[in-house]
């Protein structure tokens, strides 16, 4: 008799999808079942997430999944991007479209709230970097909005889950994004909510990695499949799930975690809350092996996301692959640009925002003709490995310990021009992780889980899932 199925959704912010992990004779199998392209979506002056699209589609993909695997699903676990969240009315529906976290509505509510707990305070307190994304700061603006801020909330990646079980959570190493959970106990920090005005009421209850949240609910366990699925809550934070998905010790090990943003950092014993980790912009959130993922968020591929989609509405359309080709040809180009400024982080028209950068270092800009979109494209990679090469050197002064190697997570790392400037900016020696490895470790969890029995998991454990799946891949 076969051993049942098990299902990873991991909800990117360019792309959604539904993977299938079977067993044949031992040995694993994983397929990704269904993707959909995602992206947050302008509705008049703000900015959200489509989640009746996204909500659709995971049925279309969960419905695939069934029919695919006619041994029975044992288990469904969720993974996605951090600090967005959904309000519930009443009745437990979603009260609206949740914002997303590129909406500028959280520039004022930031700056009030400095003035009340200042960053290098809520740094402390909790560990988190303070950045104007961060939940605290959403929920904060929410009443600007014309929302309710008595109404209770979950998690991007914990709503999917209450979608599917019903049970409404905040998984820790998720939680810990929001810049409200307190360092010393794990738990929602009480003082900090009542400083701040935030109802703590409205928060859902935390609970560690691994948790087994009850049986799936809902229309989608009339199928045969689904009968005796259970909900389980992986490391729902994108990264924590991949550095779960290394099979590996990660001893000495930095990590890039490379997609839509680039993750740079390393595990950490225990958490780092100085003042020069805070002007670094490090920030310590929970993995899950239980020690902390201690790394900086640096801008990503969105820069180059966003230049095609510019050159493409002008009818210069490009592959991915034939741009970073000819990137990698291009014998000179004019600099490199702070990846991290302002204004490269909001949408629309990046290749000007990119000459406007070049122009404030005193640097020529690339005229926005055919043609020139590969140099464009050397100097966001250029830039990118440079911003990479001092995040490490910061990282090794604070740590006050050498990093032996790199290892390169994500959808790009399969971007091999990135991967050499990387290697040549830093000097260390680059490994190549999986590219899906957010799913990996959301299996491996979902395994270690369901053999824990219950009972907290090990970094053993887990790492020995994520062997034992990488088999398969």
């Amino acid at each position: 008799m076969q051993e049942p199925a098990q299902v990873a959704i991991d909800l990117g912010a360019e792309s959604c999808r539904v993977s299938l992990l079977r067993w044949s004779a031992g040995t694993p199998q994983i397929e990704l079942i269904h993707r959909i392209p995602n992206g947050p979506v302008h509705r008049g002056a703000s900015l959200h997430w489509p989640l009746q699209a996204i909500l659709s589609s995971l049925e279309v993909g969960l419905r695939k999944a069934a029919q695919a695997a006619p041994e029975g699903i044992a288990s469904i676990g969720v993974d996605s991007w951090s600090v967005d969240y959904v309000r519930l009315a009443p009745d437990g529906q979603p009260l609206r479209e949740p914002f997303c976290y590129r909406d500028e509505r959280t520039v004022a509510a930031k700056e009030a709230a400095d003035l009340v707990v200042p960053p290098f305070e809520l740094f402390q307190r909790t560990g988190a970097s303070p950045l104007r994304i961060n939940t605290v700061y959403q929920l904060l603006a929410d009443p600007a909005a014309g929302i309710d801020a008595r109404s209770p909330w979950v998690m991007f990646p914990e709503f999917v889950l209450y979608w599917l079980g019903g049970r409404r959570v905040a998984e820790y190493t998720n939680a810990t994004h929001t810049g409200l959970v307190n360092l010393e106990t794990g738990n929602w920090d009480a003082e900090l909510f009542r400083l701040l005005d935030l109802q703590i009421d409205a928060a859902p209850p935390i609970v560690r990695v691994g948790t087994v949240l009850g049986q799936m609910q809902g229309p989608l366990t009339a199928l045969h499949a689904f009968r005796e699925t259970r909900i389980i809550a992986p490391a729902t934070h994108d990264t924590a799930s991949a550095l779960a998905g290394i099979p590996g010790s990660l001893s000495s090990t930095a990590y890039i975690c490379s997609g839509t943003w680039s993750i740079v950092g390393t595990l950490a014993a225990n958490p780092v809350t100085t003042r020069q980790a805070l002007d670094a912009r490090y920030t310590n959130l929970g993995a899950a092996t239980g020690d902390f993922c201690f790394h900086t968020i640096v801008n990503g591929m969105w820069l180059l996301k966003q230049c095609m989609e510019a050159w493409s509405a002008a009818g210069r359309t490009w592959e991915i692959g034939d741009l970073i080709a000819q990137a990698a040809a291009c014998t000179s180009f004019p600099g490199i640009v702070d990846v991290d400024a302002e204004p490269l982080l909001l949408d629309s028209n990046m290749p000007q925002r990119i000459n406007n950068e070049l122009t404030r270092l005193g640097l020529a800009p690339i005229p926005d003709v055919q043609g020139n979109e590969p140099v464009v494209a050397k100097v966001i990679f250029e830039s990118l490995a440079s911003r990479y090469a001092s995040a490490f050197a910061s990282l090794e002064q604070m740590l006050g310990r050498k990093l032996e190697r790199i290892h390169i997570l994500g959808g790009a790392s399969r971007n091999m021009l990135l991967t050499q400037l990387t290697r040549e900016r830093t000097g260390l020696p680059v490994e190549i992780g999986q590219t899906e490895s957010s799913t990996i470790g959301n299996f491996a969890v979902q395994m270690a889980a369901t053999q824990a029995s219950g009972r907290p998991l090990t970094p053993e454990s887990v790492r020995h899932w994520a062997s034992r799946l990488c088999e398969g891949c």
